[in-house]
């Protein structure tokens, strides 16, 4: 079995959150959501769980950040094109989101992102594959 990828984030309304990532494209597993929880499908082998932040807190004795002002993670997803970064930022700015810079092109990569509606930081990048050492 594929080693698979559980990020879990803590979200100030739940519904409010699905419908924001739901608006980029995403799916949730609905064995895995309820009150509480919402599985994210990112691909096959990547999920973002969405904890409402009581629900969170039970998995930590650490206090919550405010990832509005203060960093806990960079999550960074790889897209299939230069133009699928920006399109996927859109749709996260269309739903609510903020852009976190402008883009950067570094010629063999490309790279743009946003802020979720928690202040989660989503990082996107293509690199072009002719430039990948196997």
């Amino acid at each position: 079995m594929a080693q698979q990828v559980f990020i879990n984030l803590a979200v100030d309304d739940l519904e409010r959150s699905k419908t924001f990532f739901a608006a980029l494209g995403y799916s949730f597993n609905a064995q895995f959501t309820d009150e509480n929880a919402a599985c994210m499908v990112i691909s096959d082998t990547i999920y973002v769980m969405l904890l409402v932040k009581p629900f969170f807190q039970s998995f930590t004795d650490k206090a919550l950040c405010d990832a509005r002002t203060h960093t806990e993670t960079l999550t960074c997803l790889s897209c299939e094109s230069r133009a699928d970064v920006d399109a996927l930022v859109a749709k996260a700015l269309a739903a609510g989101g903020k852009a976190l810079r402008e883009p950067k092109d570094y010629g063999f990569m490309y790279s743009h992102g946003f802020e979720d509606l928690d202040g989660h930081l989503w990082e996107l990048m293509y690199m072009d594959p002719a430039h990948v050492q196997q």
